[in-house]
C-alpha cells in the first residue's frame, strides 16, 4: 500500500468512526455510508519516509526493528539519488522453461538427423554479407553490459563551486555508511545479502568500481545461494572480461550457466562464456558454448526464420558469425564436418555452413567459400537447401573469375539434380 493511500485510508476510518459515535442506531447502518476516496500525491513523500525512519532510529536505537529501519533508510537514500536499484531489468529477455547443456569432449552428444528447414537457407536468408569488420564485431558483441558508473554525472551548479560532487553524491555516501553500520552491528541480520547487493550498486553509481567489486566478492563468499547471486556474478564477469581477466570471467559466467535456465542471465552468460574461450584461442571450447546456446533456442521453439523480434534475430546472427570465426580458426569446412560428426548433427547445421561460406566470400576467399558449401552438399545431397547451396557455388566461382570451375559446377549440378 502506498503512503498516500494509507493516509487516506486512515482518514476515511476516522470519519466513519466519528459518524458511528454520533449515531445511536445499529452498526449495520454504516454499510450505507458513502465515502469518496481519491488518490492524492503527497508532496515530499520520500523525504517524510526517511525522516520517519531517522526519527525511529534516534528514539529507539536498540529496537528489534532497528536493522530493518537502517536498511530501508539507506535504500530510500539510494532511491532518491538514483532511483530504485533492487528491481534490475533482466538482460536476457524472457525467462526460459527448459534447458540444454553444452556438449563435452569426453561425452559427445548425438542428435537426430538433420530436419528440413522451412525455407532454403542461403546468403540472403542468413543475413547476406557483413560490412562490419571482425574487430568492430568483437567490440560490439562483447561490450560490457554492466558495471556502469556515474563518475561523469554533473550537478546543475555554477562552474567552480567546490564540493559539487560531494553534494551530488551525499545521499549515496550516507547510504553506504548506513549499510556498513548495519553489517557491522547486525552480522546475523537475515537480509544482509540484500544489503551487500545494494551496497555494491551504490558504489557503482558513485564510480567506485573497486569498492563495488570488493563488496561483491564478499557476497559471493558469504551468500552463494542468494537470490541476487546470478546478477552479482554477471557483473563480476563483465568486469573481468572487460579487463581481459578471462580465467576469472570464465569462472563467473560458468557459475550462472550452472545455475541453469532459471536465471534470466542464462542465455547471455552462455554467450559470453563462449567469448571467454574464444579470446583465449580455445576455439573448440568456445564452439561448445555457442552451439549449446543454439541448441537451447531450438529446445524452446525458437524460429530461425522469425523477423518480428529484431533484437533476438540480431543476437542469433551474431552467434552464427562468431561460430564462423571459430571454425575458420580451426581450419574451415573440414573442421565443421569433424565437429558435427563428433558431437552430432543439428537441425540448423545448414545455417552454420552458409554463414561460414559467406564469411569466406566476403573476404574473397572463393575457394574456401565454395569448399564450405560443397562440404554440406556432399554430406546432404538431398537436403532441401542442397540445390540452393550448389547454385551458390556456381555464383561464387563466377564472382571469382573461374570459368572452368563454373562449367564443372554446372555439370555436377545437372548430374545430381537432373
Amino acid at each position: 500500500m502506498s503512503l498516500s493511500r494509507y493516509i487516506l485510508w486512515m482518514i476515511a476510518g476516522l470519519l466513519v468512526g466519528c459518524q458511528s459515535m454520533g449515531d445511536r442506531d445499529t452498526i449495520a447502518k454504516l454499510r450505507h455510508v458513502q465515502i469518496d476516496i481519491k488518490e492524492e500525491k503527497l508532496e515530499g513523500g520520500l523525504d517524510k519516509a526517511m525522516q520517519s525512519y531517522q526519527h525511529f532510529l534516534e528514539e529507539t536505537p536498540d529496537a528489534a526493528l532497528a536493522p530493518e529501519a537502517i536498511r530501508r533508510l539507506a535504500d530510500l537514500k539510494i532511491e532518491k539519488e538514483y532511483g530504485t536499484l533492487t528491481e534490475t531489468a533482466a538482460l536476457a529477455g524472457r525467462k526460459p522453461t527448459k534447458g540444454m547443456s553444452a556438449p563435452e569432449r569426453a561425452a559427445p552428444v548425438k542428435m537426430a538427423p538433420i530436419i528440413t528447414e522451412k525455407k532454403a537457407a542461403g546468403p540472403a536468408a542468413n543475413g547476406g554479407t557483413h560490412s562490419e569488420s571482425v574487430t568492430d564485431f568483437e567490440k560490439r558483441t562483447t561490450k560490457s553490459q554492466s558495471m556502469a558508473t556515474s563518475s561523469d554525472r554533473k550537478v546543475d551548479l555554477p562552474e567552480g563551486v567546490e564540493g559539487a560532487d560531494d553534494l551530488e553524491r551525499a545521499g549515496a555516501l550516507e547510504a553506504v555508511a548506513l549499510y556498513t553500520r548495519l553489517l557491522d552491528e547486525y552480522p546475523l541480520y537475515d537480509r544482509n545479502d540484500q544489503v551487500l547487493y545494494q551496497m555494491s550498486r551504490a558504489y557503482e553509481e558513485l564510480g567506485r568500481i573497486q569498492d563495488a567489486m570488493a563488496v561483491m566478492e564478499r557476497m559471493v563468499r558469504e551468500y552463494p545461494e542468494s537470490r541476487y547471486i546470478d546478477e552479482v556474478q554477471f557483473r563480476r564477469a563483465e568486469y573481468f572480461f572487460t579487463h581481459r581477466h578471462f580465467l576469472e570471467a570464465e569462472e563467473a559466467y560458468a557459475t550462472i550457466v550452472n545455475i541453469g535456465v532459471g536465471s534470466s542471465y542464462f542465455e547471455l552468460a552462455l554467450y559470453k562464456l563462449g567469448w571467454t574461450f574464444y579470446k583465449q584461442e580455445l576455439y573448440e571450447e568456445a564452439l561448445h558454448r555457442f552451439i549449446a546456446l543454439l541448441d537451447y533456442k531450438v529446445s524452446v521453439g525458437y524460429d530461425f526464420e522469425q523477423v518480428e523480434d529484431e533484437t533476438e534475430r540480431k543476437r542469433t546472427d551474431d552467434t552464427f558469425r562468431v561460430i564462423s570465426l571459430s571454425f575458420s580458426n580451426l581450419g574451415g569446412a573440414d573442421s565443421v564436418v569433424t565437429y558435427f560428426t563428433d558431437y552430432g548433427q543439428r537441425t540448423y547445421e545448414d545455417r552454420v555452413y552458409s554463414h561460414l561460406g559467406e564469411f569466406y566470400f566476403d573476404k574473397r576467399r572463393y575457394a574456401d567459400a565454395s569448399a564450405t558449401y560443397n562440404a554440406f552438399v556432399s554430406r546432404n545431397p538431398f537436403h532441401k537447401v542442397a540445390p540452393n547451396f550448389h547454385m551458390r557455388v556456381i555464383e561464387i566461382h563466377t564472382a571469382g573469375g573461374f570459368p572452368t570451375l563454373v562449367l564443372d559446377a554446372k555439370k555436377a549440378f545437372a548430374r545430381t539434380y537432373g
